[in-house]
């Protein structure tokens, strides 16, 4: 018999435990949410067996913790003898997903959690970073951490004496993380911790001269690295690639395009909002790096690639962020190499084409290689690319060998 919606509603008005009053609004958000019906029956027959189990061992709504969450994934079960799918695979998700649904309406306890005084001061950082030096989010978040893993290395849980470290605390974790890290990776870790000791001599805590005791990562910036761009055929290759007949291959056809054609950074086209696109005036509304935004505007292939997605692939949300997950929950994408970038690295290896990276940032810098070789100067380009300074764009100057070559000195005991 197939699974219906109002099937799995009768299944929860069913319920007789603490839960079944809240379990039919449970059962309404998952709809909300875009599940499809087969997954909100599964839900909803694992919610009330939940409330059973509760029923049986005496436990009311706000009492429940997660330790009773775990006592019932731990209970006696015999599978059927014909499952042929691990058992109870589902369950887990399934009923912590219930609980915090529980949690954010209000109806049982949120538990505390542990706070150390790494974390408090790690805290206290990050406000210094947002209000007095304005830098971004996401370093505000790296900062954070890598100051807190710095604190928990020297203190661990114990209270924190900011005037007790010393050089060779300092010099010990900058080598930690050595062994794990390259030296692009490590180089983050250099600033942050000088960011974090200057934070602490701006409180008094310590002197000025143990910010020199941060070790300094091997970078040579007078050369630094070729741009690493997809060719302009594997790009096109690779877009092609698209399934314009399904919902998720126009969403990532109007994802690539946006990649190649305006040259976005994978987090703005994250950030991109329904209202960011005027649709009266073909410009885009784009969100950089430190709350920057800037109007581009929007070629015709794009926007007919965008309106394609969300007359026919975008699902219904009340999410306003133009590309939405594709099952349920049906929100905006993840940040990182979850969303852009697997994106980017299905529709690659779905080709078959042999690419510098895997990643979405090699669609910018083939766009600025692209510009360079048609006769575009790099003023142009870094105008493009929303680029603030002028040495991010002078790493393309090494690319245009033909503008190089007369520049080049001869090989001593050469004939030119």
């Amino acid at each position: 018999m197939e699974p219906t919606i109002e099937g799995a509603m009768a299944l929860v008005l069913r319920a007789k435990g603490p839960l079944s009053p809240h379990l039919p609004a449970f059962v309404t958000s998952l709809i909300d949410h875009g599940y499809a019906v087969v997954c909100l029956r599964a839900k909803a027959w694992r919610a009330t067996e939940f409330d059973t189990w509760l029923d049986d061992q005496g436990v009311v709504l706000a009492e429940l913790q997660d330790a009773h969450v775990e006592a019932f994934l731990r209970r006696p079960y015999q599978p059927r003898s014909d499952c042929r799918d691990t058992p109870r695979r589902h369950e887990p998700p399934a009923i912590r997903q219930l609980l915090r649904y529980l949690r954010a309406q209000g109806l049982c306890a949120v538990p505390a959690s542990a706070i150390t005084p790494a974390d408090q001061l790690a805290a206290s950082f990050a406000q210094y970073l947002g209000h007095a030096r304005g830098l971004a989010s996401t370093t505000i978040g790296g900062y954070r951490t890598l100051a807190r893993d710095f604190l928990a290395h020297r203190f661990g849980s114990d209270d924190i004496d900011l005037g007790a470290i010393r050089a060779t605390d300092v010099i010990d974790f900058v080598r930690r993380e050595a062994r794990r890290l390259r030296p692009r990776g490590l180089k983050h870790v250099v600033n942050g911790l000088r960011a974090f000791l200057r934070y602490a001599q701006y409180r008094g805590d310590i002197k000025g001269s143990l910010i020199n005791a941060v070790p300094a990562v091997a970078a040579w910036t007078t050369t630094p690295p070729l741009p690493r761009a997809i060719s302009a055929e594997h790009a096109r290759r690779v877009i092609d690639s698209c399934d314009q007949c399904t919902a998720v291959g126009r969403r990532d056809r109007a994802v690539l395009l946006l990649l190649a054609r305006l040259g976005l950074r994978g987090g703005e086209v994250l950030t991109l909002l329904l209202e960011d696109i005027e649709w009266d005036t073909g410009l885009l509304r784009v969100r950089g790096k430190n709350g920057h935004q800037c109007l581009m505007p929007l070629p015709v292939d794009v926007g007919e690639a965008i309106a394609a997605y969300l007359r026919q692939g975008r699902p219904a949300s009340l999410d306003r962020h133009v590309f939405l997950r594709t099952r349920a929950p049906h929100q905006c994408l993840l940040h990182g190499s979850d969303g852009i970038g697997s994106i980017v690295r299905n529709a690659i290896e779905r080709t078959g084409v042999d690419t510098p990276r895997k990643g979405s940032h090699q669609f910018r810098h083939a766009l600025a290689v692209g510009m360079l070789r048609d006769g575009a100067s790099l003023p142009e380009i870094g105008e493009l690319l929303r680029h603030r300074s002028q040495l991010s764009t002078s790493i393309y100057a090494k690319v245009d060998l033909a503008a190089l070559r007369p520049l080049a000195l001869p090989w001593p005991g050469s004939l030119s």
